[in-house]
């Protein structure tokens, strides 16, 4: 589908969404620009972290959580809940599947991918 972001690839290192690897967190909205995500780990995630996302208008958020499952407190997605956006935790891998098929659904997706690495900030 022409100007969708979709995730072609991705390893626990990295994410190519559109032939434009990553390898530091990003937010990905369904159509528009990708965006860094100024996080790299789970550990530092902030409540800022999530209420960045509201400015995307997302109707739901696929939060990738790094090579394993984990969930953020409520508390750090309150900005989300309040205003009535769905949030769904699991690891990157699963998270970049599930992203693209609700993209291709035509869902105002945002998938906030947690990429951590010792590379540092940046993308190819």
């Amino acid at each position: 589908m022409d100007g969708v972001n979709a995730v072609q690839a991705h390893t626990p290192d990295s994410i190519t969404i559109l032939g434009t690897t990553w390898r530091q967190s990003v937010l990905v909205p369904s159509r528009g620009q990708v965006l860094t995500w100024d996080c790299r780990s789970f550990d530092e995630l902030e409540a800022e972290h999530f209420e960045t996302i509201l400015a995307l208008e997302p109707e739901l958020v696929i939060f990738g959580s790094g090579r394993k499952l984990r969930f953020p407190a409520p508390a750090l997605c309150r900005a989300l809940i309040q205003q009535r956006v769905g949030i769904e935790s699991m690891d990157t891998g699963a998270a970049c599947r599930t992203y693209n098929i609700l993209v291709s659904e035509g869902r105002r997706v945002v998938g906030a991918f947690l990429i951590e690495s010792d590379r540092g900030p940046g993308h190819l």
